[in-house]
This record gives structure tokens, C-alpha cells and sequence, in this order.
């Protein structure tokens, strides 16, 4: 589900709204104690296999397909894009969504039914797993929150949305930036740095 764009935050009772975590988009298939986590292209991210493996062995489904970030956090809690990229931490998933659970197609239903499904899978927090919670109705209180503590920005997602993979943007899910985010400084730089292992 790709996400369109929007400049400035909103209220509405028909969305809610989460945090974006800076790191790497990515859909964790789980199969009986197997893992892979694959990034928006479809490719296997092979730079992050023991993550996909401590998934796999930590959620408790014969099948599951989880969205989601690859991220790394610091001692504050607060996601390092820097450290994600030259795997200076132990990497994280943080889960937003479910689409399959042994053996059932998810995607039809509405979001929120999703999301309270996905907490019942992650159960209680874990060490390298975690929900993304979300606010409702409170989308311009929450950006004014996100900017203060300088965050990458927030994603508003229709409450009813049923999960459609396509192509194009998606006018139920939508990214807003923090344009004042401190680590978008110098981004391009640190890829033509990256380590040639993802």
C-alpha cells in the first residue's frame, strides 16, 4: 500500500493518525518458524536475515504476512536512520499492519479490525518487535508533537481502509513530513556511503 502526500496535517474523525518511523519499509512473511522481510521492490532484504529468523521464531502463527519498518532506536526510543544504514544497532520491526494470518486473506477487512488483530499476534512487547500504535481525530496536535521532538513525520490512514497494493498512491494513506526534520539533512550523502549489503 504506497502512501500519497500531503503538505500539512489534519483532523478527522474518519482517520487515524501514526507515527512514520524513519528506516526501512518492509513486509515480514512468516512460515513456520521461516522469515523473510521483503522490501517495497519485492526484494529480500538479505542485510537483515537474523531479524526475519528472530520473527519468525518469536510469533507465535503457522502463517502471517506483517507491514511494517525495519528500523534501529536509540537508547531514547527515537528511530536512527544513520544507524539503520550502516547497522550500528540491532534492527527492530515495528508492525503496522496484518494482511494474511495462517492461511487468511486480511486485506478486505477494515483497518482498525487489522490493527487489533496484529496486537493480539504481538501479544506483549518484545525486544526487537513492536506495534505501532495510533490517535485518533487528533492529527494537527499530534504533528505539532512530531515536530517539537523532531521526528521524520506522520501517517494518516482512513480507519475503514482495506489494504489494496498498488501502483499508485493511495488516497487512505498519507504521508506527512516534518520538513524541519533534523536527519533528512545530508540523506542522498549517506547512501552513496551505504554498505553494499542490504
Amino acid at each position: 500500500m504506497r502512501l500519497s502526500r500531503r503538505s500539512a496535517p489534519f483532523d478527522s474523525d474518519l482517520f487515524i493518525y501514526e507515527l512514520k518511523i524513519d528506516g526501512f519499509r518492509a513486509l515480514a512473511h512468516l512460515q513456520n518458524g521461516s522469515g523473510e522481510l521483503i522490501s517495497r521492490n519485492g526484494n529480500v532484504f538479505r542485510g537483515f536475515a537474523d531479524l526475519a529468523d528472530w520473527l519468525a521464531n518469536h510469533i507465535k502463527v503457522e502463517t502471517a504476512v506483517l507491514d511494517g519498518e525495519i528500523a534501529c532506536v536509540n537508547d531514547a526510543g527515537r528511530p536512527t536512520f544513520r544507524d539503520l544504514l550502516f547497522r550500528q544497532r540491532q534492527s527492530i520491526f515495528v508492525a503496522f499492519d496484518l494482511l494474511y494470518l495462517n492461511g487468511k486473506d486480511l486485506r478486505t477487512l477494515p483497518l482498525l479490525e487489522r490493527k487489533a488483530m496484529l496486537k493480539k499476534v504481538i501479544r506483549r512487547k518484545r525486544s526487537r518487535l513492536l506495534y505501532l500504535d495510533h490517535v485518533e481525530s487528533d492529527g494537527v496536535l499530534l504533528f505539532e508533537q512530531i515536530v517539537a521532538m523532531d521526528l521524520e513525520g506522520m501517517v494518516c490512514k482512513r480507519k475503514d481502509s482495506p489494504y489494496k497494493a498498488t501502483e499508485k498512491p493511495s488516497p487512505y494513506w498519507i504521508k506527512i513530513k516534518n520538513r524541519a526534520y533534523s536527519q533528512a539533512e545530508g540523506r542522498a550523502e549517506l547512501f552513496e556511503r551505504e554498505p553494499a549489503r542490504r
